[in-house]
């Protein structure tokens, strides 16, 4: 496996760890909306990080194929955080929208420290 699939494998793991400790901490916390809007923006980054990593993946064989390119999957990213935050203000009794935002950012924040402790390694 390469080191790219690792590191994607790595990063997905930590995500997946990070949903189900806000799950835990949603039921058995005080504090369900702020948790449960951290759990929906995590989800949708989550999904983000694997629709981002697939694209990259099918660009660099369309690049390494010399075959015509497309995008990385910008507008569907997009749609995913917009959707987002359309639920939690339907439902504002549920989620927290400011926790639903910060949910959003939680891939790039696992992606910077996956990057910084295993560069660190190198």
């Amino acid at each position: 496996m390469s080191d790219y699939n690792v590191m994607i494998a790595r990063q997905r793991k930590w995500m997946l760890y990070l949903l189900a400790i806000l799950l835990i901490g949603a039921i058995f916390l005080p504090y369900p909306r702020v948790l449960l809007g951290l759990l929906l923006g995590t989800m949708a980054s989550f999904y983000n990080l694997w629709m981002l990593q697939k694209k990259i993946v099918d660009f660099t064989e369309a690049v390494a194929n010399q075959s015509s390119t497309r995008g990385i999957g910008m507008v569907s990213r997009f749609a995913a955080a917009i959707l987002a935050v359309i639920v939690a203000l339907r439902f504002e009794e549920y989620f927290h929208i400011i926790a639903v935002l910060i949910g959003l950012m939680t891939s790039y924040v696992v992606i910077m420290i996956d990057v910084m402790v295993f560069r660190k390694k190198d």
